[in-house]
């Protein structure tokens, strides 16, 4: 166990699964590369960088060097160190040593007296103002200002792909308050709007609301006819091919961000992109007439983002009914399973006064067995038992005659 920790904490600090897949892709490596060189499977490789799992012992540190950066070119100096030992120990005039040379005091913290520093001259300038530095927001509010940024524009792209006002506002609450129940994990993530988009298409794209009779049927379409084009066509589209459009036309996603958090490769994501393109332009003739494939994926974004901006879509719920609902659906998780618990531990103490402390082999149960006669008194004498007992009556009692043996 001791061995085991130190390893742990000896081991190389990995960057976040999408710059992980970032890293390798900026060094023309593929996931069979990668699964080569480390020792592991392609599913490996891939979980690694979608965050289900990550590398331990010696392949994280194979891994971590692989995909590691490489190191920026540094100009051949000096280090500050030695030129500071060489230079000699004497202050510096006043002419030549300006203000603006002297590394700045954090603000709140004192300054020790024995320091020491060359004289200002009085002519010259006072020195810059340290700015105030930026006010330290507490979880709560950090939560709510990504909650008002996010939340709003989230449910009109969770209705683009799922076709149901409900089910999108149901599955942007969900998200969030999963986020705020793993804030700790959220707040230092590169991209906590994208952290928090990604759990919200997971929960709308469920198959499971499919059950749930509320949500079994879009809501009706748009009345616009090129609206209502647009929307069926999305619908008709396959859900995963309908959320890399969204996130690549509606969004702006760039094609390996789509894919990591579609969890798909490149490939495939730009293959499932270009399928629902053609599935929308040919519902849409309009855009056929786009010159070059720039010019209609940005035409393509502006009829998305006017389809989520015409619809009615209610508005999410404020942050603090999220954040209270998530803590309270928390408390009920742990209550309840301390109650289940008790109630295991009470049912085994239970077993245990009641068990009996020995064996005892039960008695076999009762069996009719056939073929043998019922027991019971003498039976009925019959015509011939009754001749032969007068017989015997009748006869001598003493029995045959003694016979004596001669002797020859």
């Amino acid at each position: 166990m001791t061995r085991s920790t130190t390893d742990e904490a000896a081991a190389p600090p990995l960057p976040s699964p999408k710059e992980r897949r970032r890293l390798r892709e900026a060094k023309s490596l593929s996931e069979e590369q990668v699964a080569e060189a480390v020792g592991v499977t392609r599913a490996t490789v891939r979980s690694w960088e979608t965050g289900r799992t990550s590398p331990r012992g010696r392949k994280r540190a194979l891994y971590a060097k692989l995909i590691a950066p490489d190191p920026e070119p540094v100009p051949a100096t000096r280090p500050k160190a030695v030129r500071r030992k060489e230079r000699p120990e004497r202050p510096a005039p006043a002419a030549v040593a300006p203000t603006s040379a002297r590394e700045p005091v954090p603000t709140g913290s004192p300054v020790p007296a024995s320091a020491s520093a060359p004289p200002v001259p009085a002519s010259a300038p006072p020195p810059p103002e340290a700015e105030p530095a930026a006010p330290r927001l507490s979880p709560d509010e950090a939560f709510d200002a990504l909650y008002a940024h996010s939340a709003p524009g989230l449910v009109r792209q969770t209705y683009l792909l799922t076709g149901r006002r409900s089910l999108a506002r149901e599955s942007v609450e969900r998200a969030f308050q999963l986020a705020w129940h793993r804030w700790p994990e959220v707040a230092v993530d590169r991209d906590p709007a994208g952290w928090v988009r990604a759990a919200a298409y997971e929960y709308a794209m469920s198959p499971w609301h499919r059950l749930r009779r509320v949500h079994r049927h879009p809501d009706a379409p748009p009345s616009e006819p090129a609206r209502r084009a647009l929307f069926e066509a999305l619908l008709d589209l396959p859900p995963a091919y309908r959320r890399t459009l969204l996130l690549y036309d509606g969004v702006g996603l760039d094609l390996p961000e789509t894919a990591a958090e579609t969890e798909a490769s490149t490939p495939a994501a730009a293959g499932r992109l270009e399928v629902a393109r053609a599935a929308i332009v040919e519902r849409l003739p309009e855009l056929a007439a786009a010159a070059s494939p720039a010019e209609r994926s940005e035409l393509l974004q502006d009829r998305l983002g006017g389809l989520a901006r015409a619809e009615h879509v209610p508005a999410p719920s404020p942050a603090r009914t999220v954040r209270t609902g998530s803590e309270d659906k928390a408390r009920l998780w742990t209550r309840a399973a301390i109650a289940f618990v008790a109630l295991l531990i009470g049912a085994t103490a239970l077993t245990l006064h009641t068990a009996p402390t020995h064996y005892e082999q039960p008695l076999s149960p009762p069996e009719r067995v056939g073929g043998v006669p019922p027991r019971g008194g003498p039976q009925k004498l019959t015509p011939q038992d009754l001749k032969l007992q007068k017989v015997l009556k009748e006869q001598l009692a003493h029995g045959p005659e003694r016979l004596v043996p001669r002797i020859p």
